[in-house]
């Protein structure tokens, strides 16, 4: 075979340089995500939005201090209508589109949120929390597709890994929106039905704006749209360029090739899919153990009953507690935060393995000290627990709350993805309702015993951890998934790209013949100039730096 005229390109060198504030496409598509990253935020609210109202007095009396099995229905029902609701998700996701699942989502919570805040009895605050959870299984399947499909390539990463990050924001907004309410309207039924309003102000956003955004490029593909995808392409990735513009080209064929792949593997998409082949297999063991971690670790004991672990170590004071609570969800937030910042530059496999071994270690000394006070009554060993319990959930931060969405969306094949990740989600629910039954009995008979548990299945999460977990950064979001098919797959996919973008600049024979160069820029090229401005670029120090997954 003869030598190539021009070097064989990866996306490295189409890419954006440079703050991605400067660039206009970019820049609008950040803005249009926000939308969906809302969504986990919303999560946040309505999942802490009844612990909030317990505490306001006009809220019990309103609805007749319930207890019991009605106000474990209150806590449960969001949850199940979201467990109800979850393994239809796909079918809207797929079939109808990313940005009609989220609207469908936002539309039925708003309808439950108004029957909540009209509710005159406990029965229908029942009803109305349960139409929530079927709503927002809807959106919160579609918000993160939507985020990983449509991000720009050197982005997708820290965005996805933003999106469950955000959750923190909207529980610390309940929180302090409860407290406010009744602040300023004890004494009156305004005091819970406050809060209850402000849930609805992110669901209005979205069903008012949604269609504002674009849609998953990858989705118009699967639907024959190629021409709606190149466009969307274009106009956000490749700064409102021409569709022949050479990173557009690229993503395009990687895309297709992508979906090629998948149709060769599978005929048709259905749950029993997930488990089809081999490489499916794999995918699946990881996201349904990741799911379990991200609840089993130890965290639910003090995200369902702080009270009761405060308790365990002598701390009985309700504004102590209180203040413990509220520091500890800043201080989540803030970890989560700066992690999907980091994903990028540290990788997931490492802040996976940094994540396990430090819960595992802080765990570990928090079960001792909190043994040391329960059996000696040694006071000092009570005040380090705290510690150690904000040390826990800075480990935990790093990798199970900014990555188990960013991780399974990302290792999943598009023909799969959503029903992949509602099976994750599905996990989730179940899980929490583990935490939310055995925890609190197991406690009241085992005590701080009931901790060792925690530790031995700790110790299993880091052996699966260093058996199972792959690094992924560095890589377009098909060549991702493609690493679980074999090795060939990504290199095969790569090679796709390259070669319909390499084509596309090589088109030009002559000096009047013009390409859209990748600032944006329309400019006359002969073949030999490009080839000799994007070999030197390729080969800069700056190119290396992204290619081992840098931020840009």
């Amino acid at each position: 075979m003869a030598p190539r005229t021009v070097p064989e390109w990866t996306i490295v060198d189409f890419i954006h340089r440079g703050p991605w504030w400067r660039n206009h496409g970019i820049l609008i598509l950040n803005l249009c995500l926000i939308l969906p990253l809302m969504t986990s935020a919303i999560n946040g609210f309505d999942s802490s939005l009844v612990n909030g109202l317990q505490i306001v007095p006009d809220w019990q009396k309103y609805f007749n201090y319930p207890e019991g099995k009605a106000l474990g229905l209150i806590n449960s029902a969001q949850n199940v209508g979201a467990i109800i609701g979850m393994p239809f998700t796909p079918l809207a996701s797929d079939r109808l589109g990313r940005r009609a699942a989220l609207f469908i989502g936002s539309f039925i919570m708003l309808g439950g949120v108004a029957l909540q805040v009209a509710a005159q009895n406990v029965a229908m605050f029942i009803g109305a929390r349960f139409i929530i959870g079927f709503g927002l299984s809807f959106a919160t399947n579609a918000a993160p597709l939507l985020i990983t499909e449509l991000a720009y390539p050197t982005q997708r990463g820290k965005l996805t890994s933003l999106y469950n990050s955000s959750w923190y924001s909207g529980s610390i907004i309940a929180a302090w929106a409860c407290f406010a309410a009744f602040k300023r309207k004890d004494g009156s039924t305004w005091s819970w039905k406050i809060p209850s309003l402000i849930q609805a102000a992110g669901s209005v956003l979205q069903v008012c704006l949604v269609w504002w955004i674009p849609e998953s490029p990858r989705w118009l593909i699967s639907k024959g749209l190629e021409g709606q995808a190149a466009k969307v392409l274009a106009r956000y990735h490749a700064n409102g360029n021409d569709e022949r513009d050479p990173l557009v080209v690229f993503e395009m064929a990687q895309i297709r090739h992508a979906l090629k792949l998948e149709k060769e593997y599978a005929s048709e998409s259905n749950y029993l899919s997930l488990f089809a082949t081999p490489g499916n297999r794999r995918r699946m063991r990881i996201i349904i153990a990741i799911a379990i971690f991200s609840q089993w670790s130890g965290n639910g004991l003090v995200s369902f009953y702080i009270n009761l672990v405060l308790e365990g170590v002598g701390i009985n004071n309700a504004g102590t507690k209180a203040e413990i609570n509220g520091g500890l969800q800043i201080w989540n937030f803030f970890c989560a935060i700066t992690a999907a910042l980091l994903v990028d530059k540290l990788g997931r496999r490492t802040l996976f393995l940094a994540s396990n071994t430090g819960m595992l270690i802080a765990f570990s000394l928090w079960t001792l000290t909190t043994a040391l006070f329960r059996t000696t009554g040694n006071t000092d060993a009570a005040k380090v627990t705290i510690l150690f319990i904000f040390l826990f959930f800075f480990f935990y931060d790093i990798a199970y709350t900014p990555m188990l969405v960013a991780y399974t969306l990302e290792i999943l094949p598009f023909s799969i993805r959503a029903k992949g990740f509602a099976v994750m989600n599905i996990t989730v629910c179940l899980t929490l309702a583990f935490n939310q039954f055995v925890n609190p009995w197991a406690l009241d008979a085992m005590g701080w015993k009931y901790y060792l548990v925690y530790c031995g299945w700790l110790v299993f999460e880091l052996a699966f951890v260093l058996r199972y977990i792959i690094e992924t950064k560095g890589r377009t979001l098909e060549e991702t998934a493609a690493l679980f098919d074999g090795d060939q797959a990504p290199k095969d996919l790569a090679a796709m790209g390259g070669e319909a973008a390499t084509t596309t600049m090589t088109r030009a024979v002559g000096p009047e013949e013009s390409w859209v160069d990748r600032r944006g820029n329309w400019a006359d090229h002969r073949r030999e100039k490009i080839t000799t401005e994007l070999y030197e670029l390729r080969h800069s120090p700056q190119a290396h730096s992204i290619e081992s997954g840098s931020s840009v």
